[in-house]
C-alpha cells in the first residue's frame, strides 16, 4: 500500500506545480524509482502518457481561467506556452473551441479531473508467478540507445526487432545461448545501477535496449555484452499473439499484482523473454525486478 501513497504523492506534487514545467526525474523520485520505470507505471495505470495526462490537467485549467475571465495571453504564459498561438492550438485540440471562444457565456469545455490511484480487487483473472533470485549473468545481443521519451521507445522498439530480424542478426544470436534462461530476449537496462545518492532513483542516463541472449560465448564484433546483475524476479508466464498479448501481461501485472504482492518494483532491469518464434501464439515470461515492501 506504501507503493500506491508514493504514487499519490506524485500526483499531488503533479497539481502543485501545473504552471511549472514539471521534472519527471522528480516525480520518478518521490516514487521510489526510476524515470523510465515511473513512466510506464503511469501509462499502464492511467491509460494515458503522463506528459498528456499533465497537458490535460493544465489546458483544463486553462479553461476554467478563461471563462472567470482571464485573458488569453495571460493563461497562455501561466501554464508554459510560448506564444498565444501554440496555446490556442493545443487549447481547441482538447476542447474544441478556441480560447477566445472559451471567455463567452455558455461555451462548453472538456474537463480532466485530477486521477487518484486506488486497488480494486477484482479476482476474475488468475497470474501465475514465481519468485526467483538469480545470479548476475551474462547476455550478448544487439543494442539500441533508449530516448527519455517512453513513449518514443515504445515506438521505436519494435522497428528495432524488425531490423534484428530482417539483418540476420537474430538468426546469429540462437548458437550463442548456451546459459539460462534460454530464450530471446528483450531487455532495458541502465536503471540498476547504485545511485550517488540512495534515496535518488530518477537517473536515466545511459539506458539502452537489448536485444540478446544467455551466453559464455565471446561476443562477435557485430555484438554487444553486459552482465545483468543479481535480483530477486517475480517471473510471469504468458501467451498469445505478439506485442498485445504481452503488452497486456505487463499492464496486468503493474495495475493488479504488484500494488497489493508484497512486491515493490526494483530499479533494476525489465527483462521479456520470447520462449519460441510464433508470433500469432508466442510463448512468453516477462521478469519484473522486485524488493520485498518496507
Amino acid at each position: 500500500m506504501e507503493w500506491v501513497t508514493r504514487l499519490e504523492n506524485s500526483l499531488d506534487y503533479i497539481e502543485k506545480h501545473l504552471t511549472e514545467e514539471i521534472d519527471f526525474a522528480h516525480l520518478a523520485t518521490l516514487a521510489c524509482c526510476s524515470t523510465y520505470h515511473y513512466q510506464r507505471i503511469f501509462s499502464y495505470m492511467v491509460g494515458v502518457p503522463l506528459a498528456v495526462y499533465i497537458r490535460r490537467r493544465k489546458l483544463s485549467l486553462a479553461g476554467v481561467e478563461l471563462q472567470q475571465g482571464a485573458k488569453v495571453i495571460d493563461v497562455a504564459i501561466k501554464y508554459g506556452y510560448e506564444s498565444p498561438n501554440s496555446f490556442a492550438r493545443a487549447f481547441k485540440n482538447q476542447h474544441g473551441i478556441t480560447p477566445s471562444q472559451a471567455q463567452q457565456e455558455g461555451s462548453l469545455l472538456t474537463s480532466y479531473p485530477r486521477i487518484k490511484f486506488h486497488i480494486t480487487i477484482k479476482g476474475d483473472v488468475e497470474m501465475e508467478y514465481r519468485i526467483e533470485t538469480k545470479e548476475a549473468f551474462r547476455i550478448i545481443g544487439a543494442k539500441k540507445a533508449l530516448s527519455a521519451d517512453i513513449e518514443e521507445n515504445f515506438k521505436e522498439t519494435p522497428l528495432f526487432w524488425q531490423q534484428v530480424g530482417m539483418d540476420g542478426t537474430l538468426n546469429n544470436l540462437i548458437p550463442l545461448m548456451t546459459q539460462e534462461p534460454r530464450g530471446v530476449m528483450g531487455i532495458s537496462v541502465g536503471f540498476e545501477a547504485a545511485p550517488t545518492d540512495k534515496n535518488d532513483f530518477s537517473s536515466s542516463e545511459g539506458t539502452s535496449y537489448y536485444i540478446a541472449v544467455a551466453s559464455d560465448q565471446p561476443a562477435p564484433d557485430t555484438l554487444e555484452e553486459y552482465t545483468i546483475p543479481a535480483f530477486t524476479w517475480a517471473v510471469f508466464s504468458g501467451h498469445g499473439a505478439m506485442p498485445h498479448a504481452i503488452q497486456e501481461l505487463e499492464k496486468q501485472i503493474v495495475t493488479d499484482w504488484l500494488p497489493s504482492s508484497g512486491y515493490e518494483y526494483a530499479n533494476g532491469p525489465d527483462i521479456e523473454l520470447y520462449l519460441d518464434a510464433n508470433p500469432s501464439n508466442a510463448s512468453f515470461e516477462v521478469w519484473l525486478p522486485v524488493i520485498k515492501s518496507q
